[in-house]
């Protein structure tokens, strides 16, 4: 019973780790048009979001596939989420 507890906290904290992801990345995106320098921005940018979100999987799954798993599913369950929610709105006519 413990173990399903555990990969629920390994769950929730990959869904934070996508929220840390596609939340940062929306922003870059969205100030990619009015930066001084968007490419090194961009570079900038993707470089600290894969070091802290790469950092947060290995912490996260300490050795343990089962918890790399869980963890994966959380990060692409909140990219759903925030795709839906950020997504595309319809221009009005």
């Amino acid at each position: 019973m413990a173990q399903v507890g555990l990969l629920f906290l390994v769950f929730m904290a990959g869904m934070a780790l996508g929220a840390f992801y596609f939340l940062n990345l929306w922003s870059t995106v969205n100030k990619l048009p009015t930066a001084a320098n968007p490419t090194v921005m961009m570079i900038t940018n993707f470089g600290l979001r894969m070091t802290i979100t790469l950092a947060g999987f290995f912490l996260i799954m300490a050795g343990r596939w089962e918890r790399a798993l869980a963890a994966m599913l959380g990060f692409m369950l909140m990219r759903q989420i925030l795709v839906k929610g950020l997504g595309r709105k319809p221009r009005a006519t």
